[in-house]
């Protein structure tokens, strides 16, 4: 059966998922990162070096965890900027098993993390001092209207 407008926008399709973290004695409910919210999250993990943008993967798990442990009314419980190092603190087998849950409800698989950090540095961004994007006349790749999978 192929789905009208309405009936996309108005499906529920953030699914959400308990996981026990026995290291931190209780429980945590992850729930996957929206379209919007996993372009953000990629967006963040550009850095500036000099004139260029360049991918930096330091505390990638966190970060994840930071956008999608959220609690019992969906409102995050972390602070995607001020909690990050906290989190890259913890355990990192507890860290490993709230990513891996995060990673999977957010359609992050391995080959995606291996990917986006290639389309990162593929960027027509990357090379460039300004937010502006390139005047080249050739199209973007990334201007596709499926987008990143």
């Amino acid at each position: 059966m192929r789905l009208s407008r309405d009936e996309i926008l108005k499906a529920e399709d953030r699914g959400t998922e308990e996981v026990e973290v026995p290291e931190w004695d209780g429980s945590v409910l992850v729930r996957g990162m929206s379209g919007s919210e996993r372009d953000a999250f990629e967006t963040s993990m550009m850095v500036r070096q000099g004139s260029e943008l360049v991918p930096d993967m330091a505390n990638f798990r966190p970060k994840v965890i930071a956008r999608c442990v959220v609690d019992d009314d969906g409102k995050r419980l972390f602070d995607e900027y001020r909690d990050v190092e906290a989190l890259g603190g913890k355990s990192a087998a507890a860290v490993e098993r709230v990513y891996a849950v995060a990673a999977r409800l957010s359609g992050l698989g391995g080959q995606d993390v291996e990917q986006m950090a290639a389309d990162l540095k593929a960027s027509p961004f990357a090379g460039s001092s300004s937010s502006s994007p390139s005047t080249s006349a050739e199209p973007s790749r990334n201007s596709s209207p499926a987008g990143p999978a």
